[in-house]
Protein backbone atom coordinates (compact mmCIF):
# COMPACT_ATOMS: atom_id res chain seq x y z
CA UNK A 1 0.00 0.00 0.00
CA UNK A 2 1.70 3.41 -0.86
CA UNK A 3 1.86 6.42 2.17
CA UNK A 4 -0.64 8.96 1.58
CA UNK A 5 0.62 13.15 1.58
CA UNK A 6 0.16 14.83 4.82
CA UNK A 7 -2.79 17.50 4.53
CA UNK A 8 -1.36 20.75 6.33
CA UNK A 9 -3.80 24.04 6.68
CA UNK A 10 -2.22 27.23 6.47
CA UNK A 11 -3.70 30.64 6.74
CA UNK A 12 -1.15 33.07 5.58
CA UNK A 13 -1.92 36.65 6.47
CA UNK A 14 1.32 38.84 4.41
CA UNK A 15 2.11 42.13 4.63
CA UNK A 16 4.64 42.87 1.63
CA UNK A 17 5.50 46.81 2.48
CA UNK A 18 8.20 46.61 -0.77
CA UNK A 19 4.93 45.53 -3.04
CA UNK A 20 2.36 46.86 -1.15
CA UNK A 21 0.57 43.67 -1.23
CA UNK A 22 -1.48 42.59 1.97
CA UNK A 23 -4.20 40.01 1.74
CA UNK A 24 -5.20 36.68 3.67
CA UNK A 25 -4.44 33.56 1.55
CA UNK A 26 -6.02 30.41 3.20
CA UNK A 27 -3.92 27.49 2.28
CA UNK A 28 -4.12 23.62 1.82
CA UNK A 29 -0.57 22.32 1.35
CA UNK A 30 0.22 18.17 0.70
CA UNK A 31 3.44 16.89 2.35
CA UNK A 32 4.79 14.05 0.06
CA UNK A 33 5.86 11.24 2.27
CA UNK A 34 9.33 12.07 0.85
CA UNK A 35 9.24 15.13 1.86
CA UNK A 36 10.47 17.21 5.14
CA UNK A 37 8.63 19.63 6.47
CA UNK A 38 11.72 22.09 5.92
CA UNK A 39 10.63 21.48 2.25
CA UNK A 40 7.29 22.16 2.54
CA UNK A 41 7.68 25.48 4.49
CA UNK A 42 10.51 26.68 1.33
CA UNK A 43 7.11 26.40 -0.90
CA UNK A 44 5.55 28.05 1.81
CA UNK A 45 7.92 30.69 1.55
CA UNK A 46 8.15 30.69 -2.10
CA UNK A 47 4.32 32.04 -2.23
CA UNK A 48 4.72 34.41 0.94
CA UNK A 49 7.45 36.02 -1.43
CA UNK A 50 5.68 35.93 -4.76
CA UNK A 51 1.76 36.00 -3.22
CA UNK A 52 -0.67 36.44 -6.04
CA UNK A 53 -4.04 35.20 -6.19
CA UNK A 54 -3.32 33.64 -9.63
CA UNK A 55 -0.11 32.20 -7.90
CA UNK A 56 -0.77 28.37 -7.06
CA UNK A 57 0.82 25.04 -5.64
CA UNK A 58 0.83 22.28 -7.99
CA UNK A 59 0.81 18.73 -7.39
CA UNK A 60 4.77 19.08 -6.69
CA UNK A 61 6.96 15.67 -6.67
CA UNK A 62 4.56 13.66 -8.40
CA UNK A 63 4.86 14.89 -11.22
CA UNK A 64 8.44 16.00 -13.46
CA UNK A 65 6.62 18.84 -15.76
CA UNK A 66 5.38 20.94 -13.28
CA UNK A 67 7.30 23.17 -10.70
CA UNK A 68 6.71 23.68 -6.50
CA UNK A 69 4.83 26.69 -7.75
CA UNK A 70 3.45 28.72 -10.78
CA UNK A 71 1.62 31.50 -12.09
CA UNK A 72 -0.34 31.76 -15.38
CA UNK A 73 -1.23 34.54 -17.59
CA UNK A 74 -4.58 35.44 -18.30
CA UNK A 75 -3.75 33.54 -21.57
CA UNK A 76 -2.56 30.63 -20.05
CA UNK A 77 1.38 30.95 -20.61
CA UNK A 78 3.52 29.88 -17.76
CA UNK A 79 4.61 33.71 -15.86
CA UNK A 80 6.66 32.67 -12.86
CA UNK A 81 7.78 29.03 -11.97
CA UNK A 82 9.00 28.84 -8.76
CA UNK A 83 11.21 25.78 -7.84
CA UNK A 84 12.76 24.88 -4.09
CA UNK A 85 15.41 22.79 -3.53
CA UNK A 86 18.34 21.70 -5.69
CA UNK A 87 16.84 20.42 -9.21
CA UNK A 88 19.13 19.42 -12.12
CA UNK A 89 20.31 21.77 -15.12
CA UNK A 90 17.73 19.84 -17.21
CA UNK A 91 14.80 20.61 -14.86
CA UNK A 92 16.00 24.47 -14.67
CA UNK A 93 16.59 24.18 -17.95
CA UNK A 94 13.36 23.08 -19.02
CA UNK A 95 11.91 25.33 -16.57
CA UNK A 96 13.45 28.47 -18.44
CA UNK A 97 12.30 27.31 -21.84
CA UNK A 98 8.81 27.04 -20.61
CA UNK A 99 8.10 30.37 -18.53
CA UNK A 100 8.64 33.79 -18.70
CA UNK A 101 10.25 33.95 -15.03
CA UNK A 102 12.10 31.75 -13.25
CA UNK A 103 12.66 31.26 -9.30
CA UNK A 104 14.47 28.62 -7.67
CA UNK A 105 14.73 28.96 -3.46
CA UNK A 106 17.92 27.35 -2.94
CA UNK A 107 18.26 25.47 0.42
CA UNK A 108 20.20 22.95 2.82
CA UNK A 109 23.52 22.81 4.32
CA UNK A 110 26.64 24.09 2.95
CA UNK A 111 27.88 20.33 2.12
CA UNK A 112 25.06 20.06 -0.05
CA UNK A 113 24.57 23.60 -1.66
CA UNK A 114 28.15 24.29 -2.42
CA UNK A 115 29.00 20.75 -4.67
CA UNK A 116 25.82 21.34 -6.64
CA UNK A 117 26.54 25.23 -7.28
CA UNK A 118 29.91 24.54 -8.41
CA UNK A 119 28.49 22.13 -11.18
CA UNK A 120 25.76 24.09 -12.45
CA UNK A 121 26.36 27.67 -11.73
CA UNK A 122 28.30 28.02 -14.91
CA UNK A 123 25.27 26.36 -17.27
CA UNK A 124 22.82 28.56 -15.44
CA UNK A 125 24.92 32.08 -16.46
CA UNK A 126 22.76 31.76 -19.92
CA UNK A 127 19.49 32.08 -18.33
CA UNK A 128 18.75 35.40 -18.39
CA UNK A 129 14.69 34.79 -17.25
CA UNK A 130 15.92 32.88 -13.69
CA UNK A 131 16.51 34.20 -10.50
CA UNK A 132 18.45 32.40 -7.96
CA UNK A 133 17.89 32.67 -4.19
CA UNK A 134 19.46 31.21 -1.33
CA UNK A 135 18.28 30.78 2.07
CA UNK A 136 20.72 29.76 5.04
CA UNK A 137 20.32 26.64 6.33
CA UNK A 138 19.64 27.99 9.71
CA UNK A 139 16.71 30.24 8.54
CA UNK A 140 15.17 27.17 6.85
CA UNK A 141 15.59 25.23 9.71
CA UNK A 142 14.10 27.89 12.07
CA UNK A 143 11.02 28.32 9.15
CA UNK A 144 10.67 24.16 9.18
CA UNK A 145 10.18 24.84 13.46
CA UNK A 146 7.03 26.74 12.40
CA UNK A 147 5.06 23.90 10.89
CA UNK A 148 2.26 22.27 12.04
CA UNK A 149 -0.94 20.43 10.49
CA UNK A 150 -3.01 23.42 11.31
CA UNK A 151 -1.05 26.66 11.02
CA UNK A 152 -1.91 30.03 11.42
CA UNK A 153 1.26 32.72 10.17
CA UNK A 154 1.45 36.55 10.24
CA UNK A 155 4.22 37.19 7.04
CA UNK A 156 6.05 40.87 6.92
CA UNK A 157 8.14 41.33 3.85
CA UNK A 158 10.24 44.54 3.98
CA UNK A 159 13.77 45.54 2.34
CA UNK A 160 14.24 41.78 1.23
CA UNK A 161 13.92 40.79 4.86
CA UNK A 162 10.71 38.44 5.68
CA UNK A 163 9.39 37.70 9.13
CA UNK A 164 7.12 35.23 9.64
CA UNK A 165 5.26 34.87 13.00
CA UNK A 166 3.01 31.47 14.36
CA UNK A 167 1.57 29.93 17.38
CA UNK A 168 5.02 27.86 17.39
CA UNK A 169 7.26 31.11 17.44
CA UNK A 170 9.29 33.30 14.71
CA UNK A 171 11.59 32.88 12.05
CA UNK A 172 13.32 35.34 9.93
CA UNK A 173 14.33 35.01 6.82
CA UNK A 174 16.65 36.62 4.53
CA UNK A 175 17.51 35.04 0.94
CA UNK A 176 20.46 35.75 -0.51
CA UNK A 177 20.57 36.13 -4.62
CA UNK A 178 22.86 33.48 -6.30
CA UNK A 179 24.62 35.17 -9.36
CA UNK A 180 26.03 33.36 -12.07
CA UNK A 181 27.84 35.41 -13.83
CA UNK A 182 29.34 36.75 -10.77
CA UNK A 183 31.76 33.60 -11.30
Amino acid sequence: MALKSTIYKATLNISDLDRHHYAEYPLTLALHPSETETRLMMRLLAFALYADEALTFTRGLCVDDEPDLWQHTPGGEIARWIEVGLPSEKRLRKACSRAQEVILLVYGSDQQVDPWWSGIRKTLARFDNLRLLRVPEAQSEALAALASRQMRLQCTLQDGQIWLTGDNGSAEVTPQPLDANRF
